[in-house]
């Protein structure tokens, strides 16, 4: 590897683990992300110096999550890899998954929370705090099913306009008055 792969490739791995996975499927998903061609496991694993089995796992769970891509070459056994190619289909795969693994949990367990009995001192006010984090929460993933179905350059759009949304906001507040909750 080139100093500017292994160093893009140990970042990334140390950065895995704030992003859902360990430092190895890290690695071998940015090692993935780099290469211009398909690679095997065997590959992989001399490339970051890795044991096969460390491999082995760390391609089913960046299948798991739908980042990589499997494909063979007419006439060898191996499966070779691939990352998506596409940043914004990793975006939003990535994203996908992750609501899928921490918000719908959460959603459910409010959800469940809200609908049992008040019953102790302190369950009154707990639910309404809970309910006020379900109505936030729920908001999000309803928002992100909204920027799921744009297209990237609108996606891409949307985040430069950054704190333009802020300013167009405010200038409705003047125009209509803050307190208007127009839809």
């Amino acid at each position: 590897m080139t100093p500017l792969i292994l160093t893009f490739v140990s970042h990334f791995g140390e950065m895995g683990s704030r992003w859902g996975f360990n430092r190895t499927v890290g690695q071998v998903y940015a090692l993935l992300f780099v290469s211009e061609q398909p690679l095997h496991a065997d590959e992989i694993a001399e490339h970051l110096s890795f044991s096969r089995s460390n491999v082995s796992i760390g391609l089913k769970e960046l299948q798991g999550w739908g980042l990589i891509r499997l494909t063979r070459i007419p006439g060898d056994r191996r499966e070779y890899f691939s990352s998506l190619g596409d940043v914004w289909q990793i975006f939003r795969v990535v994203a996908a998954e992750r609501r899928r693994r921490e918000v719908a949990p959460t959603l459910t367990v409010l959800r469940e929370s809200l609908m049992a009995p008040a019953n102790e001192p302190g369950d009154k006010y707990a639910q309404e705090r809970m309910r006020e984090m379900y109505e936030l929460v729920d908001l999000a993933n309803t928002w992100f099913d909204d920027l799921q179905r744009l297209s990237p350059e609108s996606m891409a759009q949307l985040m430069k306009m950054g704190a333009k949304v802020q300013k167009l906001l405010n200038a409705k507040d003047r125009l209509f008055g803050a307190g208007n909750k127009e839809e």
